[in-house]
């Protein structure tokens, strides 16, 4: 009874304030383990007293391992989110970097072709790339620097996440056995209570209603009252006993589990806000050093002296001397220039006679027999008298230029690019200064010369030739009975040149040609395609990316898709198979239905790309890009945007099973 009476008024009196040496720590919100002296100074601060005094009623309270728990669990979610922002800008920064070295490296190395200016340029266009390449290994370092924080702080986060399940797992248990013991205590006193209340009315209520039954018989009244009392003092020494456990354990918990669980979370959030606070440091710093180490190296400060330090970007943009680049490149040329030929005079012989006028047709005497020469049109051009000063003679016409231009044979009477053979105005009209040779050539644009052939200037081409045998937007059943080839012609020289110079060039078919390049093509097949000969690059050009975006603009073109209008749903559905073989077999047995020149196309383009994805290594594309980059050129663009991804699937599959649905002969 005593007992009871103890714990009725412990429970009605809740619990009760614990002094600070129950093992609890002082908080402190910096984190550091505070002795009496900091904690008595923290007291003296009136609103960091209030904050303490509430946290530590918080902490000491039921709730407060929960709260610590869940606060630490936000600590460890803004780690990760940290940790993971730096790993993608890592990323970014080493991509960035690194194609920041690319372009300077081949920027440097086309800076030292012959072709490209020298002079000043080239010297001071060599120091803006080693400027450049100064802040690709800035970005390369920086990269570096913040992927390593990205490590380090994500190892802090899953090693504060290991402590905090721990904790968790000891501090939870703690509580919950104490609530346990508590329940069962509950328990034994709610009994307690019900027997003593019968006890109570068994002893003092009517005792004239007889025997009470039981299990055994009837019980006497006096029996009945011994059982009750036997069983209340049965019942109280249970609970006394249940009180005593929930006692001892719950002040275990306060004393010594609580407060360990307490500190344990604490510093588990205490190192891993510090870890946190210390990367964002570590990155605000890094951001500040890579952009005082990227302006250092485009406008470096100036030192004492000030010819020795660096110079920055505006410097050495402005140090570039144009004239004196040209009068260079000029004066290179003055040791093939020779001397000047003596004047060109009329001198007849004695035997004419000094009264004699000279005829007409002797006022050419030094030219060649080609000096009269027919343009395109069919008119004739005649040599103006050489008397005119305006008129050079034809061996000032070899001026140091010509050299860029190919030199035949002197026999080669009828070739137009001749230094001799010039077009010069007819009677009446004024002479202008000549001209070099035009780069319109008389004989067709691939037609086999009897000299052995020179190499094509790209910019002497004509990209405005008629249509003669046009090949664009003529379908394929036109140009099977056009030309007896149930390849086209175009497709053919086109795979031709890409297997043997674009089978290792990064991004073929993906990367886009030049523009003008593709348009130039495009006329020249228009015009004859039978004339064209791909196995020489510089047919093309030597930009084979131009020869990949003429062919996908040929299929492109089609009236009719490669796949057929006829036939496009078919190859959709045949996509949607989830089984691979069953797919295969359905998407063989349409390819084998399709008209004869679609399959012999698709064939031979099947055949190719399966040679291209097999260079992936160095090309960069395998079956998912080519199939991303042939799928709507292929299959038509007409169809619903939504199976696009399904375009995709179908060329994937019929190249990843070249050989199943295509012989290899």
């Amino acid at each position: 009874m005593d007992n009871r009476d103890s714990l009725d008024r412990s429970s009605a009196e809740g619990p009760h304030p614990m002094p600070a040496t129950d093992g609890y720590p002082p908080y402190n919100p910096n984190g550091d383990s505070a002795g009496p002296d900091s904690f008595q100074q923290q007291q003296l601060n009136a609103s960091g007293n209030e904050s303490s005094g509430a946290v530590d009623v918080v902490l000491k309270s039921d709730i407060g391992i929960n709260t610590l728990l869940t606060r630490l669990k936000q600590s460890v979610a803004s780690a990760r989110e940290f940790a993971a922002f730096l790993k993608k800008r890592s990323t970014l920064e080493e991509e960035h970097a690194q194609g920041l070295k690319k372009i300077c490296k081949s920027s440097h190395e086309c800076s030292r072709r012959p072709d490209n200016r020298q002079g000043s340029y080239a010297q001071y266009y060599d120091e803006v790339i080693g400027i450049h390449d100064r802040l690709a290994d800035n970005g390369v370092q920086f990269a570096l620097s913040i992927h390593q924080m990205h490590e380090d702080l994500h190892d802090l986060a899953t090693n504060i996440e290991r402590g905090r399940k721990q904790w968790k797992q000891m501090g939870l248990s703690a509580e919950k056995r104490v609530q346990d013991s508590e329940a069962l205590m509950e328990k034994a006193k709610a009994k307690y209570d019900s027997l003593a209340d019968d006890y109570d009315r068994a002893r003092t209520g009517d005792k004239q209603s007889g025997r009470v039954f039981g299990l055994k018989g009837p019980k006497s009244a006096a029996q009945h009252e011994e059982d009750l009392h036997r069983k209340m003092q049965a019942a109280d020494s249970d609970y006394a006993s249940k009180v005593q456990t929930a006692q001892s354990q719950r002040q275990e918990l306060i004393s010594t589990q609580r407060p360990q669980a307490v500190k344990a979370i604490l510093d588990l959030i205490n190192e891993c806000d510090a870890g946190l606070t210390l990367q964002l440091q570590k990155f605000a710093s890094f951001n500040e050093k890579l952009l005082l180490g990227n302006g250092l190296c485009v406008s470096p400060l100036k030192g004492q002296n000030n010819d020795r330090s660096p110079r920055s970007l505006r410097d050495v943009v402005f140090q570039i001397d144009n004239t004196h680049d040209l009068n260079s490149y000029i004066s290179s040329f003055s040791s093939r220039a020779g001397q000047r030929p003596a004047d060109i005079k009329y001198q007849p012989h004695p035997s004419m006679g000094q009264s004699q006028q000279a005829p007409a047709t002797d006022t050419r005497p030094q030219m060649e027999p080609n000096a009269q020469t027919t343009t395109p049109s069919g008119t004739f051009h005649h040599t103006p008298f050489p008397e005119d000063p305006r008129v050079p003679s034809p061996a000032q016409n070899q001026r140091p230029e010509t050299d860029h231009f190919p030199v035949q044979n002197p026999g080669n009477q009828n070739y137009e690019g001749s230094p001799h053979q010039q077009t010069f105005p007819g009677p009446g009209v004024a002479a202008a200064p000549p001209q070099l040779p035009q780069p319109q050539l008389s004989s067709p644009l691939y037609s086999q010369p009897p000299n052995p052939p020179t190499p094509v200037n790209p910019d002497l081409t004509h990209p405005e030739l008629p249509p003669l045998r046009p090949v664009f937007g003529m379908s394929l059943e036109e140009l099977l009975h056009r030309d007896g080839s149930a390849i086209p012609l175009l497709v053919y020289q086109c795979l031709q040149a890409v297997e043997l110079f674009g089978l290792d060039v990064e991004g073929i078919y993906r990367l886009s040609g030049s523009a003008m390049h593709i348009s130039k093509l495009r006329a020249i097949f228009d015009n004859d395609p039978s004339q064209v000969d791909f196995r020489n690059p510089e047919s093309f050009f030597h930009d084979v990316n131009s020869v990949a975006g003429l062919l996908k603009q040929f299929f492109r073109e089609l009236p009719d898709p490669l796949f057929t209008h006829q036939h496009s749903q078919d190859f959709i559905e045949a996509a949607h198979i989830d089984d691979d073989v069953t797919r295969r077999d359905s998407l063989h047995a349409i390819v084998n239905s399709l008209p004869d020149p679609n399959y012999a196309t698709l064939r031979a383009l099947t055949l190719h790309l399966h040679r291209v994805q097999e260079h992936s290594a160095a090309n960069r594309m395998n079956s998912g890009n080519l199939a991303i980059c042939f799928g709507p050129t292929l299959m038509g663009t007409g169809l619903n945007i939504a199976d696009a991804g399904w375009q995709v699937r179908v060329i994937e599959t019929i190249l990843h099973n070249t050989y199943q649905i295509f012989d290899d002969d």
